[in-house]
């Protein structure tokens, strides 16, 4: 019999044309019983409905968005109520407006609030009534530079059954010049370090190939940041599972995110791979951009 704690019951939001549907179909090719479109009023009741169904019904996710119109206004409420009775996760899936409209553009469908405007109008006018779920969630995730298959992998990886450790945590390189990582719950510079683009004998080489890890190493201060990075994080990441969020993401960055930073995700993700209880996995965002 599936006990309470074992139980897990996973929201998932955010905005139109971010991936909901690839991320629904990705839960239920993990054996998630996902139910689509779902009005907030009816989470309750589908959460009485798991705990009755026992082993049937382990895992459950429901998605909800603007398509339930004047019903979506009550998702507060609801999600508020629901908590008091099954622990439960929120997951925003989100992506930058140039993203949307594309996306929008691409499939010939107008946005669900756009109205007699444009995509782009409808998209703003649902980022602002938005704006607070995506503050509350637990976990979001940026689709903007994501296809469906990357997206339906990072799904399965974050919720993947199997013993997996309570907190799993991204830890990802970046470049500033292509903009900061809107899901990063922490971010950090490595632009304090000398950059090897200068160096011509390690300008067409990246921070996973051992002679730009060990020169980006070898800097002062580099061992020194990500010692004392990787322990000031510590604390947070054990607060993080004490306060049951299940994900977290830690950004590195650099100007093109292709040496500095990913030699020093590298070397701390190995560092915070030896904390109890955490899960770690590599991401290079802007690695083999020009």
């Amino acid at each position: 019999m599936t006990d309470d704690a074992e139980r897990e019951f996973l929201i998932l939001t955010g905005m139109s044309g971010a991936g909901r549907t690839t991320a629904g179909n990705a839960l239920e090719d993990l054996g998630w019983y996902v139910v689509d479109n779902l009005p907030p009023q009816m989470l309750r009741p589908l959460a009485d409905l798991a705990t009755r169904a026992g082993d049937s019904l382990p895992r459950v996710a429901a998605v909800i968005d603007i398509r339930g119109g004047a019903l979506f206004s009550e998702l507060e409420q609801s999600l508020a109520a629901l908590r008091d009775v099954v622990d439960v996760r929120v997951v925003f899936l989100d992506a930058s407006d140039t993203a949307l409209v594309r996306r929008f553009e691409a499939v010939r469908r107008p946005h669900p609030l756009q109205g007699e405007g444009t995509p782009l109008e409808g998209i703003l006018a649902e980022r602002a009534r938005l704006a607070d779920m995506r503050t509350q969630s637990d976990l979001v995730i940026d689709t903007s530079e994501l296809n469906i298959h990357q997206l339906a992998t990072l799904v399965t990886e974050s919720f993947a059954a199997g013993g997996s450790p309570e907190l799993r945590v991204t830890v990802q390189s970046f470049g500033f010049k292509y903009g900061l990582p809107p899901d990063a719950d922490w971010v950090a510079d490595a632009r304090f370090l000398p950059n090897p683009f200068w160096n011509p004998e390690l300008r067409p080489f990246t921070g996973e190939d051992a002679a730009v890890s060990e020169y980006v190493l070898a800097q002062p201060g580099a061992i020194d940041f990500v010692e004392a990075y990787a322990a000031a994080l510590r604390p947070a990441l054990d607060g993080y599972r004490r306060e049951n969020k299940r994900h977290a993401t830690v950004a590195i960055g650099c100007t093109g995110g292709k040496h500095r930073s990913v030699a020093l995700v590298r070397e701390l993700s190995r560092r915070i791979a030896g904390i109890p209880g955490v899960s770690v996995s590599v991401r290079h965002r802007d690695l083999g951009r020009e």
